[in-house]
């Protein structure tokens, strides 16, 4: 597998979406290798998953560093080791700070429980309906030092029905966010996708709106409505 291809996680919890972007590659949906996954919690179910499936882990408790920075710094080396080409959080509960974040700019990426720039940070789901939002989803942007900020790429969307609440959002919404990140990887590794400033070029084309799920973008990761750019 080329360099171009690798891909580091970083999660804090379960994994689903870590399992969702292996079942593609094991699928052949998806032309990656998942060359390790690092997280910040030793009971971290994904740590679970990435030894069943012979995937390198690190785990890397922040109570075991003196401070912020001499964390983050080690992390840092411990991701450059894998020399990834895309750096992927995929429920990785930490806010990083900028001088990690520049040093990966434009090559890592999170989902994000919400159509953002709306509800920005936690809680999502009990947000969008106490604001009486209709519509919910989810976002894979790139990562930037202001929290949950970063250009959206691609979203998946879903109606908010009378009787949701958040729990029920949740649940309905984790199937969505297991098709949008394994497709948004599959878009950046097919295609020439930059961020440039603040603005997302895909192949040399300046993307307007974020891509969406099922109708720009389809769940192999190819453009499938061109007018969106």
């Amino acid at each position: 597998m080329s360099e171009s291809q690798r891909l580091v996680i970083l999660a804090s919890g379960r994994g689903s979406n870590f399992q969702a972007i292996q079942r593609a590659i094991d699928q052949q949906r998806l032309k990656a290798e998942i060359v390790a996954l690092l997280s910040d919690r030793a009971s971290a179910g994904a740590l679970e998953l990435a030894a069943a499936h012979d995937i390198d882990s690190v785990c890397l408790e922040p109570r075991h560093f003196s401070d912020r920075n001499e964390y983050e710094k080690t992390l840092m080396t411990a991701i450059d080791g894998f020399a990834p080409r895309w750096v992927v959080l995929a429920g990785f509960m930490r806010v990083l700070g900028s001088e990690f974040v520049r040093h990966y700019g434009g090559r890592m990426i999170n989902i994000h429980p919400s159509l953002l720039p709306r509800h920005r940070g936690l809680h999502t789901h009990r947000r969008v309906l106490e604001a009486g939002e209709r519509e919910h989803g989810a976002s894979v942007h790139f990562v930037t030092p202001a929290l949950d900020a970063g250009p959206v790429i691609a979203q998946a969307r879903m109606p908010v029905a009378d009787n949701d609440t958040p729990d029920t959002l949740a649940d309905r919404l984790l199937p969505l966010e297991h098709r949008l990140y394994p497709a948004t990887l599959a878009l950046l590794l097919g295609h020439r996708v930059e961020l440039r400033n603040e603005d997302i070029c895909i192949d040399d084309q300046t993307l307007a709106n974020p891509l969406q799920l099922g109708h720009d973008l389809d769940d192999d990761g190819r453009l499938v409505n061109h007018g969106a750019r």
